[in-house]
Order: structure tokens, then sequence, then C-alpha cells
């Protein structure tokens, strides 16, 4: 519990780094979803400790003020837009890597580490954190936790859940609760840390993480592999699992969504885009070669056997980022679709034909003026469905097709960008009665005031 002496806010505000609405707040008004707060915060307040989060969460606690925590404002479902008068909380000064173990493979950081800054950090020093995402060069880590963030390797890797040995979490009346773990076993009774992973800063602020690192890998091979139809989809995956032990990534992209990253990027498409599927596949391994060999292999036989149509094989790391520029391209391509919902779900492989059958045609009958693009990580199920442009009064009739479409094959709402504000009014699809009502009793538990994120995820 805090022992320091209780202080207003106000007092605080004059002591911590903090901007009034008397500063520039737009960038703490909005996050990457292109939601936009409908007023101005009445605090922004970015403390540098552990003890400065407790002590700001203490005072609002007692004067009944509500906190919107932001970290990075990546999340594309808009948690981190804060209501009219809220106390921000930006975590952006805490920023420090504290400790590498170089012998365990572990990292001690605070929350508001920048992801791109701890891999290149732990890479120096030979280990590797391998999540990744488009956002990596500005989302932060305390947010990757908060959202379970997946990404391009969850196939190999896990998801932020399975990357995440220790927490320190501040609830609602400023208690710290220390569960900083540095082990991969501990059977101790309950893991408390899974009640604040993924559950969007409703239950807690995320201030410092352990984090499990790997080796690093002596090098990483791409190749890109174009398909005729899905079945040659789901048979390169079993292949690809079965016979490419260092594989890392499985991404696909369908034609549509490939010609699209082409034109953003004002370059041509591979294959000059004549195929309906393409498979964007990554191995890592050491620089002995043998994870290169295993790749040429695999790929020498795809075509013979029928799992592929043709295949290209960069010679050079620029050469493979060239590919995964395309990949990454949704960023530029979603500015030419405004406005846009930018889907991300999670559905059985073997639904998923169905699925993408069903769903496109009732888009295409309904709004034939939308373009409707595919593409995923289809190795752990995960499907990004990105259509527009729509009017904007039509954007919660669009969400609402596609979600009755997800559940109707038991699929997620969300698979990695969380519920936040914007898919909030659609997560009966995905749970349960019993289930929202089982997440509101511990809501209830650890923040009965709704002052952490509140009207997030769900409400009370």
């Amino acid at each position: 519990m805090i022992s320091t002496p209780l202080r207003k806010l106000d007092t605080l505000a004059d002591t911590l780094s903090s901007l009034t609405p008397n500063d520039d707040l737009q960038r703490y008004c909005q996050d990457a979803s292109g939601l936009t707060a409908s007023g101005k915060p009445a605090l922004v307040l970015r403390p540098r400790n552990t003890a400065e989060v407790s002590e700001i969460v203490c005072a609002c606690h007692h004067e009944g003020r509500s906190l919107t925590i932001q970290g990075g404002r990546t999340g594309m479902a808009g948690a981190a837009v804060p209501n009219a008068g809220d106390v921000v909380l930006s975590l952006e000064h805490m920023n420090r890597i504290e400790a590498l173990d170089t012998l365990g493979g572990t990292v001690t950081v605070q929350a508001g580490v920048i992801l791109e800054a701890l891999c290149r950090q732990v890479e120096e020093q030979g280990w590797y954190f391998p999540l990744d995402c488009g956002a990596r060069g500005s989302c932060q880590i305390g947010g990757n936790i908060a959202t379970n963030a997946g990404g391009n390797r969850v196939l190999r890797y896990g998801t932020m859940r399975e990357l995440v040995l220790g927490l320190e979490v501040v609830l609602a009346d400023g208690t710290v609760l220390s569960m900083m773990n540095k082990g991969l076993k501990n059977n101790t009774g309950l893991d408390l840390k899974h009640l604040f992973i993924g559950t969007e800063g409703t239950l807690g602020i995320i201030t410092r993480a352990v984090l499990r690192l790997f080796p690093k890998p002596d090098r990483r091979d791409s190749a890109l592999v174009a398909l005729d139809s899905f079945d040659q989809l789901t048979s390169l995956l079993k292949a690809a699992r079965a016979h490419l032990p260092s594989l890392s990534s499985f991404e696909v992209m369908w034609n549509n969504y490939l010609q699209a990253a082409a034109r953003v990027l004002h370059k041509p498409a591979p294959f000059d885009g004549a195929y309906a599927l393409y498979v964007l596949i990554e191995t890592e391994g050491m620089e002995s070669g043998t994870t290169r060999h295993e790749l040429e292999a695999f790929l020498s036989g795809l075509i013979d056997t029928g799992l592929a149509r043709d295949v290209i094989l960069p010679q050079t790391h620029e050469q493979a980022a060239q590919l995964w520029k395309l990949r990454d391209a949704i960023g530029e391509i979603l500015l030419t679709m405004q406005p846009y919902v930018a889907f991300d779900v999670g559905i059985p492989l073997h639904e998923l034909p169905g699925f993408i059958e069903r769903v496109t045609a009732r888009l295409t009958q309904t709004w034939p003026q939308a373009q409707n693009l595919l593409f995923g990580h289809l190795g752990d199920g995960n499907l990004h469905l990105s259509t527009g442009p729509h009017a904007q009064s039509d954007l919660y009739a669009v969400e609402s097709t596609v979600y009755q479409e997800v559940e109707r094959v038991g699929g997620s709402i969300s698979a990695e960008h969380g519920i936040g504000r914007i898919k909030k009014p659609f997560l009966h699809h995905s749970r349960s009665a019993d289930e929202l009502a089982l997440m509101a009793d511990i809501k209830r538990l650890l923040d009965g005031d709704e002052l952490l994120n509140r009207q997030r995820l769900l409400d009370l």
C-alpha cells in the first residue's frame, strides 16, 4: 500500500511532468484507430517511475477522478482515447530498460519502453525478443502486454502472454502489486499476472515487466510462394510446419491486397499479380546455413508436388525487405480507403473459406463501392479484413455484418487488437452472457468505481 502522505492531484501536477488544457493536447486525444476524444482531458501526467504512478492513482482514487492510461497510442480499438475531463496517465517517460540477464535470458523493463528500442538493445547483447508488428517503432511494451499483442511470429513464439514472466501493476486504489517473477516455472497458486495481460488497463496499470528472451538468430530467410487455391494454402501450412522446424512466420496475402500494396508503394506486383494467394514464409536460424538449405529444399519440391504455382527466394536482405514492405503496407493502403473498417478476427482454419465467401458476398451486395482486402497471420487463424470507403453512417452496420459471420463460425471478433471502445458493442458475438457477467464481477472487485479506463472493454 501507499506509505507516502496523500497529496492532491493539483499538487502532483505541479511537481510531475504535466500538461493542461492550455497546452497542445491533440496527440493525447486520439489513437491509431482514428477515434478522437469529444473533449479535452483535464490533465496529462507523465510519471517517471512506479512510485509516481501509484501516487497519481491514489490521488485520483481519493478524489474520484477517472484515468485514461496511454502507451504509444498505436491501438486500433480506441482504448487510449480519453473521455472529456479525464486524467491521462501517459507512460512515455517510463522508458528505461532496467536489467538484462544474459545468463537466464530475461530483461526487466519499464512499461513505456518502445518495442523496437528493446529489440535493438537486447540483440546487441546476443539475445532476441521475438514480438514484431507494424507499429514496432512507436508501440510500448506496456501496451503490448495490455492488449496481448500477437504480430508476425506468433506461430513460433506465441502471443505476448507467452513472453511475459513477471509484472508489476498499480491497482485502482494505488496499491503496487509486485509479481516480478523471473523464472519460467512458478506453480504457486493463481498466476495473477494473467488478470492484467489482455485486459486493456481496465483492472490495473502495468508499470514494469520481466520478459522472456531467446538466443539471437544469426540469419533470417524469407520466401514468397504463389498459390491458386485455399486447398493449396492449408496443405502448404501443414507441410511447412512438418518440414521447417525453423519456421517463424506464415503470412498470407490475397491477390487484391497484394495489388493494393504494390500500388501504394509504387512497385510492380510480384508474379504480375497472376495468382489467387501469396504466402510470405520466414525461417530463423544459425549462420551454419542449415536453415537456408532446409528452406531451399522445401521450396524446390513445392511446384512438383502441386503445393504451389511459383516461388520467389530473395538472395539479399534488401530483396527480402521489399517483400515484407508489401505485407506491412496496410497503413498506407488504409489512407486510400477512408472511411474504412479494419477487422482483426480469429477464425478456425477449416471455417475460413466459407467465412470469406459469405462475408465478402454480404459486403459486396450491400456496399458495392467498397474494396474488401484480405491478409493475415494464417498460421494462427488471424485474418485481417479491411473494407472501405464507406459512408460514416454505415460503419456500424458494416461491423455488425462481419461480426455476425464471426459468431456463426465460433470465431473471435478480436484476435490481437483488443476491444477498447470500438468493438465493445459487439463483444457478445464472441463471449457468452455468463462470461461477460464474470468479467464484470472481476472489474467490480478490482475497480468498482470504474476509475481505470472507464467505458472500455465492458460496462458495469
